[in-house]
């Protein structure tokens, strides 16, 4: 497959935020896009459909990826579908653990396996999952900062089994990004904390949905196939320091 046929992406968590903003880059660059969220995607364009599912349900994801699959030839996965669970180490469940596990992991590796066929035929794929900084460690972030790690695991190993069929695999994990309802959950009306959070920050500043859909939108260019396995940062620098929220 070449850059010149019709390109579909499937988008999770593309309803808000980061999510909105990757679907968004998306069809500026001529995608096709299905976004699956709780909620439709708040955009109007032709070429986009919303699929609502819960994402963390792993036999309702299985669903909608085996029946997308059967129906459209996806040439582009991102995994941007993410809750934070946030909690002290003595108050963390198991089932968040498993509930964050199926969001995390889960959810992108049933997507990949129901749409590999039709990428391994087109000899052509491209797969983003969206980690987060908060997997190099973060108070409160038990389930979290694990399962995100786990991210990198799959995006590593994918990379080396697919790289022969044309399928590169690599990892986004932003930082503190604004606009996003995780930031807000996390932060709320506290204008001093932002400031505080901001100023902790290399750069000076926190991230914007945008600033993680350029980087999506690097990873996923067909131009880009010699790059595959790796993990982008998009953080302002806060994975090279210490952060405070």
């Amino acid at each position: 497959m070449t850059h010149a046929n019709k390109m579909t992406a499937l988008v999770t968590g593309g309803s808000t935020g980061i999510g909105l903003a990757i679907c968004r880059a998306l069809l500026e660059s001529g995608y096709d896009v299905i976004a699956l969220s709780r909620r439709p995607a708040g955009i109007d364009s032709p070429r986009l459909r919303s699929v609502i599912v819960d994402l963390s349900d792993a036999q309702a994801t299985a669903e909608v990826a085996r029946a997308i699959a059967a129906t459209t030839a996806i040439t582009t996965i991102v995994h941007n579908a993410g809750a934070t669970r946030e909690k002290l180490v003595e108050d963390v469940q198991l089932q968040d653990i498993e509930a964050l596990t199926h969001l995390h992991l889960s959810a992108p590796l049933a997507l990949l396996q129901a749409n590999l066929p039709a990428m391994k035929t087109a000899r052509y794929g491209r797969v983003v999952l969206i980690a987060s900084r908060a997997m190099l460690g973060l108070a409160r972030r038990t389930a979290y900062a694990a399962t995100k790690a786990g991210m990198v695991g799959l995006a590593r190993t994918w990379a080396l089994e697919l790289g022969s069929h044309g399928v590169t695999v690599n990892v986004v994990a932003p930082g503190p990004i604004e606009e996003t309802e995780m930031y807000d959950l996390v932060l709320g009306d506290d204008q001093e904390r932002r400031a505080r959070l901001a100023k902790s920050i290399p750069v000076g500043r926190v991230g914007r949905p945008d600033d993680v859909a350029r980087a999506v939108s690097f990873f996923v260019a067909p131009a880009n196939s010699f790059v595959t396995g790796q993990t982008l940062f998009v953080c302002g620098g806060a994975s090279v320091g210490s952060l405070t929220i």
